[in-house]
């Protein structure tokens, strides 16, 4: 594995970091699980970060054959995709949180059903459409069966830190507060403008060669 290999896995990692967000998700999921007991609350962040991963994983494998199925060339996808980065970026930067990821009835749905942990925690608040977008969009570009491996082990990677910062969610939160919490949350929203940009900008310049 080259160093070209490893800077697009941490690019990846990094995209994936800013589309989801999960230290603006942190105040959601202390909501959420307030009612639940320590080891309940450990089995929640488990179960979630499990359902990211199978989620993210799943779109890595399957999301050239959608594309396919569908007839969306990569480089419109590409545009589309990063008009929804940009799109959630905004919102990030505004200090909304998970408003952009959730609607009203799908909060209102989520109280009653036990098992928080895959909705609305894993879908669609943490592996939401700017997840899911970036992960295929990734995928399409680098379809080789060596960094589809990669891009499976950071996806791996990568919700193995969700469930360890979903464990100290209730301390982080307390210790960052709402200030330090939406503060981090804008710049994240930064990050994910820029991603959002870049794919937009490939794009356009593959649909029309005229602009390079």
């Amino acid at each position: 594995m080259n160093n070209i290999e490893l800077v697009i896995f941490f690019q990846f990692f990094i995209g994936l970091f800013a589309a989801v967000n999960p230290l603006g998700i942190m105040p959601i999921f202390v909501s959420l699980t307030a009612h639940q007991d320590p080891v309940e609350r450990n089995k929640t962040a488990y179960t979630a970060s499990l359902a990211v991963a199978a989620i993210l994983v799943v779109s890595l494998l399957a999301g050239q054959l959608l594309l396919d199925f569908f007839s969306i060339s990569l480089d419109s996808f590409r545009v589309a995709g990063g008009l929804l980065l940009v799109s959630i970026a905004f919102t990030m930067m505004s200090g909304k949180l998970g408003e952009d990821k959730q609607n009203k009835q799908e909060q209102s749905e989520s109280v009653s059903r036990e098992q928080i942990g895959v909705v609305p925690l894993a879908m669609p608040l943490l592996a939401g459409p700017g997840a899911i977008s970036s992960t295929i969009v990734y995928a399409s570009r680098y379809p080789n069966s060596v960094d589809t491996l990669g891009l499976i082990g950071t996806i791996c990677i990568f919700a193995a830190g969700i469930w360890g910062l979903l464990r100290l969610a209730p301390a982080i939160v307390k210790f960052l507060g709402q200030t330090g919490i939406n503060v981090i949350t804008r710049i994240m929203g930064l990050i994910l403008a820029a991603l959002g940009i870049e794919f937009i900008a490939n794009g356009l310049r593959a649909l029309f060669p005229g602009l390079s």
